[in-house]
């Protein structure tokens, strides 16, 4: 592609994402549960990721456990719901990665 053809491309991607953005479907998503539930649980993978810095001792294995299973779950919901919900997704997918880090250092301080 020419850098013109480029850059006429990035324009018209822009265009696009500015209009969706503006669009009464865009203003209806996020104020949906869709939305708004998915962003209220990020809550649980950032603090994971924070308690990676403390120490194992403070690891409850159970609770690391079941987070590890309540994760696996809503990442197969996130999916099997209709319309799926990639954000929800990720939110959990980065919780199953950050509790199954915990586990590792808890199993290795014990």
């Amino acid at each position: 592609m020419s850098g013109a053809a480029t850059n006429t491309a990035t324009q018209s991607a822009a265009k696009r994402m500015a209009t969706y953005f503006t669009s009464k479907d865009f203003r209806t998503y996020l104020m949906s549960t869709h939305f708004w539930g998915p962003v209220a649980n990020w809550g649980l993978p950032i603090a994971a990721i924070a308690d990676t810095q403390k120490s194992p001792e403070f690891i409850s294995g159970n609770m690391t456990g079941v987070l590890c299973v309540y994760s696996a779950l809503f990442m197969k919901f996130a999916i099997d719901v209709q319309p799926r919900n990639y954000l929800l997704f990720a939110c959990h997918a980065a919780n199953e990665v950050a509790q199954l880090t915990q586990g590792y250092r808890f199993v290795n301080y014990h």
